[in-house]
């Protein structure tokens, strides 16, 4: 949510930040729906003034032996009109909110202009692609001979983009998740959280899914949501909350289930695994000092970096365009894993900074040392990473001739019983 006083003493350059954004100018409607608002608050104050004087007069008219009908008539006439106007404000704010919070965050200095991710930018790249002797197969055509991964059940159960893991797959996914976890608790000092998957509209609302990407989201039938990602349990622990200053910034990380219905995901991805309407991820959110956000988010993002590194695998890091920013980021850095069997590179973890624009939307604030008033802290969200996806990239990077997986010597602590190798199938 942008801060309509801001806008209203710095209207170009709001303007110029929605145009980068690829949006007409704003700043002229909203700047009248505020004077709107202003306006009837002011009006209404003005009459409740007035009605409480002349509210006193009565008790004094009555005290003194006077007919107080002629100011009673009055009174009861303002409060008639007070109703109106109050309804008016209400109106009126209704109106400035309902624009507001359609509109994405600014792009912060520095992020490349463009119109999609083909004018995304890529920073650096780490470690070297595999070398095989062989033709590298996909994740699916992997999985699938090793009989362990089964996207036909899964349909049968559930319908399309949906998957079945079992045996060693489903170990070595369950091992991912766990190295980590204890990688961001025990060196990164995240404190690990296990949050609901089902929240109420104010938690999407908080986060920026609601009201604009309803659609994208699963509703039940009582009104909750599955959460598209754990970045919306964790950003709204402080909802509504002032903390001290002393005690930013707080990392918190989950391992939880995400659900997304993929509503613009027509005819993309449509095999195997990268994109599916339940998955899971270990995320990881930071609340921060606005000073410290921009640090912050660097540190995450090495964060999240050291994990693949720590499995070996070949990525990029890529700043995103104005035109790939997500709704609520400032400033987003997405790491690419490279996959041979696709022969491409593909997102494994996004890390973004979206300043105080969820802060806003959650009332989460600080108080800074030595100030009686409040400021709203600067919240931070990336992927540490992406359960599914590192499942597949391990499988493509670490496939051997034979159809069998080599296990990344990290992850066979996680294994139990000494598991260093995945298949293949005995005839």
């Amino acid at each position: 949510m942008h801060d309509i006083r801001w806008i209203r003493e710095n209207p170009e350059a709001f303007d110029e930040g929605m145009k980068r954004r690829g949006m007409a100018p704003q700043s002229a409607e909203l700047i009248m729906l505020d004077a709107r608002r202003r306006e009837a608050q002011t009006e209404a104050q003005v009459l409740q003034s007035e009605r409480n004087t002349l509210s006193r007069e009565i008790g004094k008219a009555k005290s003194q032996g006077h007919d107080a009908t002629e100011i009673v008539t009055r009174v009861g006439e303002m409060k008639a009109r007070l109703g109106v106007l109050e309804e008016g404000q209400r109106k009126a704010e209704a109106d400035l909110t309902a624009a507001l919070e359609t509109l994405p965050n600014l792009p912060s200095d520095g992020v490349p202009l463009g119109e999609d991710e083909d004018a995304n930018v890529e920073l650096r790249q780490s470690g070297e692609k595999p070398c095989f002797d062989f033709e590298p197969k996909q994740h699916f055509e992997l999985g699938e001979a090793l009989g362990e991964m089964d996207f036909e059940t899964a349909a049968k159960l559930s319908g399309a983009r949906f998957v079945l893991l079992s045996g060693l797959l489903a170990r070595l996914e369950r091992a991912i998740a766990q190295f980590m976890l204890n990688t961001h608790t025990g060196e990164f000092a995240y404190t690990e959280v296990s949050p609901p998957v089902l929240v109420r509209d104010h938690a999407l609302y908080g986060t920026g899914q609601l009201p604009k990407f309803e659609e994208d989201q699963y509703c039940t039938e009582e009104g909750m949501w599955l959460i598209p990602t754990a970045e919306v349990p964790l950003t709204n622990i402080p909802a509504g909350m002032v903390i001290d200053e002393d005690c930013l910034p707080r990392r918190y990380t989950a391992h939880t289930l995400c659900f997304r219905s993929e509503a613009g995901a027509a005819g993309r991805d449509t095999r195997g695994m990268l994109r599916q309407h339940q998955f899971a991820k270990v995320e990881l959110v930071s609340i921060t000092h606005p000073d410290q956000s921009g640090d912050e988010h660097e540190r995450m993002t090495a964060c999240a970096e050291e994990i693949l590194k720590r499995l070996g695998l070949h990525y990029r890091v890529m700043v995103l365009s104005t035109g790939d920013l997500g709704f609520g980021a400032r400033k987003t850095y997405d790491l690419e894993v490279w996959l041979p069997g696709q022969q491409a590179y593909r997102e494994i973890s996004s890390c973004s900074n979206c300043g105080d624009f969820q802060a806003r939307r959650m009332n989460a604030r600080f108080r800074p040392v030595g100030e009686k008033g409040t400021r709203y802290v600067h919240t931070l969200n990336g992927s540490g990473l992406a359960v599914g996806r590192t499942l597949i990239a391990i499988l493509e990077n670490y496939q051997r001739r034979d159809g069998s997986i080599l296990v990344p010597e990290v992850l066979r602590p996680y294994m139990g019983g000494g598991i260093d190798v995945i298949g293949p199938p005995v005839p």
